[in-house]
């Protein structure tokens, strides 16, 4: 399967970004999708993930209760609606898909499929 992450941007601190995840190729819906990001210097960070049908939703503690993954199987297409940023948020964020028997994954070496990235940048 092929993503393409987008919806990147420079923000303030405080506001709001919606980043889109489009996939193509086998059917979307056997995956289990992921956000991560990776700031400068830093590894990359898990972010979000969601299962295959959209019911269940997990974050990391650093987003939980800012950010919101959620998934459309119609158009192929996973969503990271992120509130309150902060200027630690800035990274490239990238979308993945794993096996979904796997569950809710949180360790990257467990996507089977990444995006290119997309930029996010909060200015203080």
């Amino acid at each position: 399967v092929q993503l393409q992450a987008s919806g990147g941007g420079l923000v303030q601190a405080g506001g709001s970004l919606r980043l889109f995840c489009a996939a193509s190729g086998r059917p979307f819906s056997t995956y289990t999708m992921g956000w991560f990001r990776q700031a400068p210097g830093k590894e990359r960070e898990y972010v979000a993930a969601i299962s295959w049908s959209g019911s269940s939703t997990a974050y990391s503690d650093s987003v939980k209760g800012r950010f919101t993954i959620s998934r459309d199987n119609g158009k192929n297409t996973v969503y990271l609606q992120m509130n309150s940023l902060k200027s630690e948020d800035t990274a490239v964020y990238y979308c993945a898909a794993g096996p979904r028997e796997r569950g809710l994954i949180s360790e990257a070496y467990e996507y089977v499929y990444w995006g290119q990235g997309t930029q996010v940048t909060v200015s203080s």
